[in-house]
């Protein structure tokens, strides 16, 4: 009889400790993917400079455009939360769209070979940065699913694990329909 509750204690026991070892895995892999992305944002910033030198001497009449981008790229270093940092890289988003936007209206600078250098790397860091949002929302998605079924749960609120927030637009005008008109 005695061995019958010892073996249901020891399977007890190791069922814990997996339980707890696959949500501490969890959970770094939801630090892991917040860190790619903090990278491919910090690879953003990193390439700003070099596009608002290129854009200065070009857009002088367009210098809120470039404070506002300066503004931002200080403001990231402030930043600490998801949230906080999903806000900062909403608005960045739409003032490199203005700067996008704008260099339409400057042949000289369309032409310039470092702008169109920039604009690809930044095209691509844009896709990279789309990427890390999916993965990261994937993953904190399945860490804080394992933390709400049973019996996971039962040992996430015994270790006081605490759900992860999904990286997510703050852009009500990116969320609209976009309106094709081919009538023009």
């Amino acid at each position: 009889m005695w061995w019958v509750i010892l073996i249901i204690l020891v399977v007890l026991v190791i069922a814990v400790i997996a339980l707890y070892n696959s949500l501490v895995t969890m959970r770094l892999r939801v630090k892991n993917a917040w860190s790619q992305i903090d990278v491919q944002l910090q690879r953003r910033f990193d390439l700003i400079p070099n596009l608002v030198e290129t854009v200065k001497g070009y857009m002088e009449h367009e210098s809120e455009v470039l404070t506002k981008i300066a503004d931002l790229r200080s403001s990231w270093a402030d930043a600490k939360t998801v949230d906080e940092k999903s806000k900062l890289d909403t608005e960045l988003s739409e003032t490199l769209k203005t700067i996008m936007a704008v260099a339409e209206n400057y042949p000289d600078l369309k032409a310039n070979q470092n702008f169109s250098e920039l604009q690809t790397e930044l095209t691509n860091t844009e896709n990279k940065i789309s990427y890390s949002r999916q993965f990261y929302n994937d993953t904190v998605t399945r860490y804080n699913t394992k933390l709400e079924v049973f019996p996971s749960n039962v040992i996430a609120s015994m270790f006081h694990f605490t759900s992860e927030q999904l990286f997510e637009v703050d852009n009500q005008e990116a969320k609209k329909n976009v309106k094709v008109d081919f009538g023009k």
